[in-house]
């Protein structure tokens, strides 16, 4: 039996300007901090990179300069993300003989931490699907279609989806293919498994780490900052 871990870097990084998954982040392109991340963990056996069809070849020799011999194949990514995920997902239970968890990350989120990744696969082993996650801490309003206050959110038992999201690899494959097949566009794996199985417990890992996905340009000197303070003594 062994752990994937698919890493999502199908993104066209429209809002940040520039390509955010090779901008240099701490001495390294930026997707390479995620790679090594899943790379060094000793509970994932193996990594799958989806990325767009023009970009297959640059991720291969990427992982294979970083190191990242846990590669196990870069594929080819979909329109919407959860037709990259969903690629990402039968690539490996076609490739990967004994594949029973499946972890889903995102690529620009480099700060993940080992311990974080570990968490995830030990509960999806446990109870079948889990995901990373955060407190709701801001004060929340709902507006309407002007942008006008209308009411407060409690923010109670609110949290912030992050990655990696961590399934039994069965769950994962028949959620993610039921969701392609209907045309539904969900943002996460999680809401892919909630619709093909709404009994299904999805276990939330608590992150007091920051795990930041990389949209905006501001957001690379936020990250570098994070990660020179990590390193000091």
């Amino acid at each position: 039996m062994s752990t994937v871990a698919i890493i999502v870097a199908a993104g066209s990084s429209r809002r940040m300007g520039f390509d955010k998954l090779t901008a240099p982040l701490a001495g390294l392109p930026l997707l390479a901090h995620s790679l090594l991340a899943f790379q060094n963990c000793q509970k994932v056996d193996h990594i799958i990179v989806v990325a767009t069809d023009s970009r297959t070849e640059e991720f291969r020799t990427l992982a294979e300069q970083h190191g990242i011999n846990k590669l196990n194949t870069v594929v080819k990514g979909g329109a919407e993300r959860c037709e990259s995920v969903s690629n990402g997902i039968q690539t490996a239970l076609k490739k990967i003989g004994g594949a029973e968890t499946i972890l889903v990350h995102d690529g620009a989120r480099p700060l993940i931490k080992d311990e974080a990744i570990c968490q995830c696969i030990i509960a999806a082993e446990k109870y079948g699907a889990a995901s990373l996650a955060q407190r709701v801490s801001d004060t929340l309003k709902r507006t309407d279609e002007s942008a006008i206050v209308t009411a407060s959110v409690e923010r109670e038992n609110l949290w912030r989806m992050e990655t990696p999201q961590a399934f039994a690899a069965n769950l994962i494959a028949q959620a993610s293919l039921a969701a392609t097949h209907d045309s539904v566009i969900v943002t996460d794996e999680v809401s892919a498994v909630q619709r093909f199985d709404p009994s299904q417990a999805i276990h939330l890992i608590e992150n007091e780490s920051a795990n930041p996905k990389i949209t905006l340009a501001d957001d690379l000197p936020l990250a570098e900052a994070l990660i020179k303070n990590r390193s000091r003594p």
